[in-house]
């Protein structure tokens, strides 16, 4: 299954994309996407230690959740300010 990822701020600059498509085995969950991901660098593989997770733009509460194709996942790192 494929899902859309969109990277913000940190995450965007450890990932190097706004934005892709990641193949995904059926059933895979959060997690497994954010296992996919640290696979890609170290650089990225530290921001993800300190991002949240939204898919179609609700908060991800629960990384074990299976995710469905063609949904969208927002990579967040913490933002300062207010």
């Amino acid at each position: 299954m494929d899902v859309k990822v969109r990277y913000f701020a940190a995450a965007r600059a450890a990932a190097g994309v706004d934005a892709e498509t990641v193949s995904l085995a059926p059933g895979a969950t959060v997690a497994d996407l954010v296992g996919d991901l640290r696979t890609r660098g170290a650089s990225l593989s530290k921001v993800l230690d300190r991002c949240s997770f939204l898919c179609d733009e609700i908060a991800v509460r629960d990384v074990d959740k299976p995710l469905r194709t063609n949904q969208t996942v927002d990579v967040l790192p913490p933002f300062a300010g207010g």
